[in-house]
């Protein structure tokens, strides 16, 4: 049985919630991802995150400008998260039911990874060939 930390990713980009939507842009752009964590105002404040959907929808959909936009006006917050030794099959259910296809790996409310939808796809798939 496979577990959140076999599949994770550790390498994790995160951007300020006070950043512009033209910063979360070109960082995507320049790591070439889909998604940004957003990072944590204190200790006790929960994580976020921000994808290509959210600002997709702001800008086109909603006529938004991404010079006067922050991070924190169109990214999801708190997050789902789950444990490392959470097995894959939960949360892969838990992604189906809760619509989502990224989840915040946390380890005393510490961020450690990201499980996407992907990335357990992947999985899958490797276990076919």
């Amino acid at each position: 049985m496979q577990i959140v930390k076999d599949v994770m990713v550790t390498n994790v980009v995160s951007i300020s919630p006070f950043a512009r939507l033209r910063d979360a842009l070109a960082l995507m752009k320049q790591h070439r991802i889909k998604s940004l964590v957003v990072e944590r105002n204190s200790p006790h404040d929960a994580w976020g995150i921000i994808t290509y959907s959210n600002i997709l929808k702001t800008v086109f959909a909603e006529e938004g400008d991404i010079d006067l936009l922050n991070v924190y006006d169109v990214c999801v917050k708190p997050v789902i998260t789950v444990g490392e030794d959470l097995a894959v099959k939960h949360v892969a259910t838990l992604m189906t039911k809760s619509d989502v296809k990224r989840l915040l790996v946390l380890s005393n409310n510490e961020l450690i990874g990201i499980i996407t939808m992907n990335d357990i796809m992947e999985t899958l798939l490797e276990q076919i060939e």
